[in-house]
């Protein structure tokens, strides 16, 4: 779905005249992004997947969730293109990218957000658990970038890429036997990859990419019946999941004021970093 915004204030504000590309922005983080992106006077190109994957134990968004996104961000003045698409599939990104790249003019921003974990476990289907996971998030990511960054060199204005890891990036304490938290840590150390080598590719081209490492965060990847279970009936997973800081979840917030600064003229030379806010897991 489209929904071009036409108006926008006069005050000039941070973002201003930058369009932000964020997938799995229907709600949790991508939703958070892009909201305080567009306070900030981005306009965005929003992307989420809208439906279930089976192999993933929790419910994942909806139409209603994308609409709602779709609200906030035009709320503010601000102008979104908002389409259902999934991160496998390179030619649904490349369409979303180049319509809202039309109707917005450009893109600046690129914040490759979208990703899946098993929830509760990767239940009777270990193998396709692995294989969904991995896939969604470290070939969505790739094709994400692949998406923009042709547009992005295009421009020649330069611009921000920041791709979503995890601690589990950093570490190897989200595993524990089980094919899908295998696949969740195996994918977001693949992200680590990714960045470098867009690092290296995109840097000529002034535009910097790096990765956040969040924690647990409250959103409904984590806040949920499936993964609670989970927890519970593995002391030792749960344990070893546990924060240095006496903080059991941080907020999509706390990601998304990261992101902001990394993305900003205040971060204008950095690139290549892995950045954890994960209140000391990462050195737990």
């Amino acid at each position: 779905m489209s929904n071009p915004v036409s108006s926008r204030g006069s005050e000039e504000k941070p973002l201003s005249g930058k369009v932000a590309f964020i997938t799995g922005a229907a709600r949790g983080q991508g939703r958070s992004h892009a909201v305080r992106l567009a306070a900030d006077g981005a306009d965005i190109i929003a992307v989420d997947i809208c439906k279930q994957i089976d192999t993933v134990g929790y419910a994942m968004s909806t139409s209603d969730d994308l609409a709602q996104t779709v609200a906030e961000v035009e709320a503010l003045g601000r102008r979104i293109i908002a389409t259902e698409a999934d991160v496998r599939d390179g030619a649904a990104l490349r369409a979303a990218v180049a319509e809202g790249a039309r109707e917005l003019g450009g893109v600046d921003i690129v914040l490759a957000n979208a990703g899946v974990a098993p929830g509760g476990g990767s239940g009777n289907e270990p193998e396709q658990s692995f294989r969904d996971i991995v896939e969604v998030n470290l070939f969505g990511v790739w094709n994400t970038v692949h998406a923009a960054a042709p547009l992005m060199i295009e421009q020649g204005r330069g611009g921000a890429i920041v791709l979503t890891s995890s601690t589990q990036g950093l570490t190897g304490r989200g595993g524990y036997g089980e094919a899908g938290l295998e696949g969740y840590c195996a994918s977001k150390h693949g992200v680590v990859g990714l960045m470098r080598t867009f690092a290296y590719w995109l840097a000529p081209h002034n535009i910097r990419v790096n990765t956040v490492h969040p924690t647990g965060v409250n959103t409904p990847m984590v806040v949920n019946q499936a993964l609670e279970r989970h927890m519970a009936d593995n002391p030792d997973l749960s344990a070893g999941m546990a924060n240095l800081m006496p903080v059991p979840l941080i907020e999509a917030s706390d990601v998304t004021e990261a992101i902001v600064w990394l993305v900003s003229d205040a971060g204008r030379y950095i690139t290549g970093v892995t950045l954890p806010i994960d209140a000391g897991f990462a050195i737990k």
